[in-house]
């Protein structure tokens, strides 16, 4: 098992990227079969999803729409419990299909304020499409209808997801060391 070093963290191969871009097709499968003959908005939420969000789209077959938000309740490998949100939604969303695309769900805080927010404007439907869940971690109730890897509650990097910023550009998703 490969080992890697983000700023003072170590952190071990969890996911490769032949992996990770099987499951991404099947979920873009899954979602082809699903909104065939529609038009959903996908919505995805920045910074970790960028990657996710850019290889989902491109294996969807369907008619859709992108659009990007930024919320955050991550500072370090820790969540700060305050969902921040950077930079707002502008798209009209009555009777809209609507898809969050998450890169992950822990606690599910963060989609757990922003989800209410969404109902406001009226959509047809809100589904949710994650890459990772940790069911161990989990505090709010989320519907999560699309799930690409179920892991444990250990603080991931890599393929979008950061540790203070850092890790992003990684093609793999590491796991943090069991020795830190």
């Amino acid at each position: 098992m490969a080992s890697i070093r983000v700023k003072d963290k170590s952190f071990d191969t969890y996911l490769s990227e032949a992996l990770i871009q099987e499951k991404v097709r099947e979920l873009a499968d899954a979602i082809n079969r699903d909104y065939e003959n529609k038009n959903p908005l996908f919505i995805a939420i920045l910074n970790g999803s960028f990657m996710f969000a850019s290889d989902l789209f491109k294996h969807l077959t369907i008619d859709a729409e992108i659009c990007f938000i930024k919320l955050a309740s991550y500072k370090g490998i820790r969540s700060s419990g305050h969902v921040i949100t950077a930079i707002g939604l502008d798209l009209d969303l009555i009777d809209r299909e609507v898809v969050i695309v998450e890169d992950i769900v822990d606690t599910g805080k963060t989609l757990h304020h922003f989800i209410p927010k969404l109902h406001h404007q009226q959509p047809k439907s809100i589904k949710i499409v994650s890459l990772l869940h940790k069911p161990a971690a989990t505090q709010f109730e989320l519907d999560i209808d699309y799930i690409g890897f179920t892991i444990p509650n250990k603080f991931v990097v890599g393929y979008g997801l950061d540790y203070d910023g850092y890790g992003r550009n990684l093609k793999e998703i590491y796991q943090l060391s069991g020795a830190e």
